[in-house]
């Protein structure tokens, strides 16, 4: 069905929410530390029928009740009589949270004063990384374990900037890719590097967040040509590296004073990749 938008209809009449991109991980922090990140999904719902898709995804995303963010509406209320909105900015499958931002965002329009946490239990049913989820729903930098989400801090030391490629990764594909064992070393050293992330989230110690950002458990599974090349020669004002999520997306870490010139040379350096200077987003679609 073509969803019915006419032109000139006022805002007033539609309820407007917009969900963050994520980066998972952190380096150490595997499946439980993620930052909210200032690159927006926004969903319009409105008394109607239909469903359209606007931006990244359109064409592609499926225009209807089968889409993942009304799937996560329908977990509290009945999408019936309502028509949806999207307008995707966030790209797909590429370690940017596109699937939590649209579940948040489904979960937040039908509840919109609900708790983070239960929306959380709620939407694992349809995906599985608490981590984007939670950062999603909440903004900022969260931890997440058992279900629980703790949010830490609204900002970080250090100002991301994304190297995108134009390739996708599936998360699944790339789990696969994880040994079932690790070495007691490299255990340990991700173990303490974890434990140093969390302290430099929560205190904003950027010399401890740079030192925090290198992980065993994880990214030497997963090939990332640019993850290299930027740990290699790392371009101006850059302090670290992470892969965000499973990737391919490369987080480059910059001092905030320099983050336009690790941008610019990001730009020049990966003229195939988009380049995108973000910020922390304080907070998430509730």
């Amino acid at each position: 069905m073509v969803p019915d938008f006419p032109s000139g209809t006022p805002a007033a009449r539609f309820t407007v929410l917009r969900a963050p991109a994520t980066s998972a991980n952190l380096g150490p922090g595997f499946d439980c530390a993620a930052v909210a990140l200032d690159l927006w999904n926004e969903l319009e719902v409105a008394d109607g029928a239909g469903v359209l898709v606007e931006g990244e995804g359109a064409g592609e995303l499926p225009p209807n009740e089968t889409n993942l963010a009304v799937r996560a509406y329908r977990l509290i209320a009945s999408p019936a009589g309502k028509r949806f909105r999207f307008t995707n900015r966030i790209p797909l499958e590429r370690g940017l949270g596109s699937s939590a931002a649209a579940i948040a965002l489904g979960l937040a329009a039908a509840a919109p004063d609900g708790d983070p946490e239960a929306l959380l239990a709620l939407g694992l049913t349809l995906e599985g990384h608490a981590d984007n989820l939670a950062a999603a729903l909440r903004g900022g930098v969260c931890l997440t374990w058992d279900g629980r989400i703790a949010k830490v801090a609204d900002d970080l030391p250090l100002a991301p900037v994304a190297v995108v490629p134009p390739e996708r990764t599936s998360t699944e594909t790339s789990r696969n890719t994880l040994p079932d064992t690790v070495s007691h070393r490299d255990a340990a050293h991700t173990a303490g590097r974890a434990a140093l992330l969390g302290a430099a989230m929560a205190s904003g110690d950027a010399e401890l967040f740079r030192a925090a950002l290198t992980d065993r458990l994880h990214e030497p599974f997963r090939p990332s040509p640019i993850l290299d090349a930027v740990r290699e020669e790392p371009p101006a004002g850059a302090s670290a590296s992470t892969l965000s999520g499973s990737g391919p997306t490369v987080i480059v870490w910059a001092r905030p004073e320099q983050a336009d010139d690790c941008e610019h040379a990001l730009a020049r350096r990966f003229p195939a990749e988009r380049v995108l200077r973000l910020a922390i987003a304080p907070r998430g679609a509730l």
